[in-house]
C-alpha cells in the first residue's frame, strides 16, 4: 500500500510546550493484523529515511524477507519535522498560511515518539509484537518504551544510544554550520540551504562510514593522478544526491531532535536507573566498525536494561551496516526470538 496520511485535527503539544496548531503523519503499512491482534511489527526509521520501509530495509522487510506481509502486520510512520508527508518546515503553517521553513520549532525525540503512538491509537493497536530501529530510529523506540511500557513485547535495537554523545553532537552541529553557512538557507523557500545540504553530507558520510571503508572503496586506480580523486567526486555525488530527495530546514530540526536524545532527561535518574526500569526484551545489535555510535554504547544500553541480549555483528561499512547487513540482522533477530521463545517454555514448564 502507498502512503497514507492521517490528519490529527488538534493541536500537538511539544516537549517544549510550543504549539503545533494541528499534525499530519505520514506512515505505510503491510500486510494483514490477524485476528489475534498478536503480530504487529512497527518500524522507527532513521535521520533522512521515510515510512517506505520496503523501499530501504530490503533484505529485512519485503515479501520474500524476514520480516513479510505474509506473517505479520507492519507498521513505519515518517518522522516529525521530515519532508516526507509527516508535519515538518515545509508544512504550512495554519496560523500563517505559509511554510514554517527555518521557523519550524526545534523538536525532540520525545516529540517524534509521541507522534507515533499518536498514530498508533488512530490505527486501533493495542500490542506490538515487536518495535524495531536503527541509529536516530532506535533512539524514538525507546523513548516510546519509556512512555508505553506495557505497549511492546519485543524491542529491537540497532546502531544506537541511551543519550546521544558529545562526539555525535559535534558531527550534526558542524553539518548545521554547513547547511547554515548557505546564506540562502535565510531566504527561507523551499530551495533555501541546498548547497550547504551537500557539504552538510559530506562531513556526515565520513561519519557514517570509515577509515577502511573509503581506503578500499575510493582507492585510486591512477597513481599519477594530482587532482579529482575518486572520494571528492564520491563525496559531491553523495550530497548531490540528498539535496534531490531531502531538504535542509528538516535535516537541521532532525539532527537537532538527535542531539535532544537522553533517557534520563527530566526523570531524575541517572542512565543507568532509566534503563534499568525498562520491562521490555529488548535485543541491542551493535556494528564492530561503527565509529558515530561505537559499539560501547550498545553494550551500554545491554548491560543496564534487565535481561537484554546484546549481539554484535562485523561490517565493513561502518555505521551504515545497519541498513546494509541485512543478512547478519536476520540471523541474529531469529536467534533472539527463538531463545526467547526457549525461556517462555522454560517459565511455563517450572511453573
Amino acid at each position: 500500500m502507498g502512503t497514507q496520511v492521517f490528519k490529527y485535527n488538534k493541536v500537538f503539544i511539544l516537549e517544549s510546550g510550543v504549539s503545533l496548531p494541528s499534525l499530519e503523519i505520514a506512515y505505510h503499512t503491510y500486510g494483514t493484523l490477524n485476528q489475534e491482534k498478536n503480530n504487529v511489527i512497527w518500524v522507527s526509521h532513521a535521520l533522512t529515511a521515510n515510512s517506505d520501509v520496503f523501499d530501504w530495509w530490503k533484505g529485512l522487510f519485503g515479501d520474500n524477507d524476514f520480516y513479510n506481509p505474509k506473517d505479520y502486520f507492519i507498521v513505519c510512520a515518517n518522522n516529525l519535522g521530515s519532508c516526507y508527508g509527516t508535519t515538518g518546515p515545509l508544512s504550512i503553517n495554519s496560523d500563517t498560511t505559509q511554510p514554517w521553513f527555518s521557523f519550524f520549532p526545534h523538536i525532540t525525540v520525545r516529540d517524534q515518539a509521541k507522534t507515533l503512538e499518536v498514530l498508533r491509537q488512530h490505527l486501533g493497536i493495542e500490542k506490538i509484537h515487536t518495535l524495531i530501529g536503527g541509529s536516530l530510529g532506535g533512539q524514538i523506540a525507546q523513548e516510546w518504551v519509556f512512555e508505553k511500557p506495557t505497549l511492546v513485547e519485543n524491542l529491537i535495537i540497532v546502531a544506537t544510544n541511551a543519550k546521544h554523545s558529545p562526539w555525535g553532537v559535534a558531527f550534526n552541529e558542524s553539518q548545521r554550520l554547513a547547511v547554515k553557512a548557505d546564506r540562502t538557507y535565510y531566504s527561507n523557500k523551499e530551495d533555501g540551504g541546498q548547497k550547504g545540504l551537500a557539504a552538510a553530507r559530506s562531513i556526515a558520510l565520513l561519519s557514517y562510514r570509515n577509515y577502511n571503508t573509503y581506503n578500499s572503496t575510493q582507492q585510486e586506480t591512477n597513481l599519477n593522478k594530482s587532482s579529482d580523486f575518486a572520494s571528492s567526486s564520491y563525496q559531491r555525488y553523495q550530497g548531490e544526491k540528498l539535496v534531490k530527495r531531502f531538504n535542509a530546514y528538516s535535516y537541521v530540526r532532525l539532527s537537532e531532535a538527535m542531539d535532544s536524545h537522553n533517557v534520563a532527561r527530566n526523570r531524575n535518574e541517572a542512565l543507568e536507573h532509566a534503563l534499568a526500569t525498562v520491562k521490555t526484551k529488548t535485543l541491542v545489535i551493535g556494528i564492530s566498525s561503527d565509529i558515530l555510535f561505537p559499539v560501547a554504547e550498545q553494550q551500554f544500553l545491554a548491560k543496564h536494561i534487565p535481561n537484554a541480549q546484546y549481539k554484535e555483528i562485523d561490517s565493513f561499512y561502518g555505521h551504515d551496516g545497519f541498513l546494509l547487513e541485512t543478512k547478519q540482522l536476520t540471523g541474529v533477530i531469529k536467534q533472539f526470538y527463538t531463545l526467547k521463545e526457549k525461556e517462555t517454555l522454560k517459565i511455563k514448564v517450572t511453573i
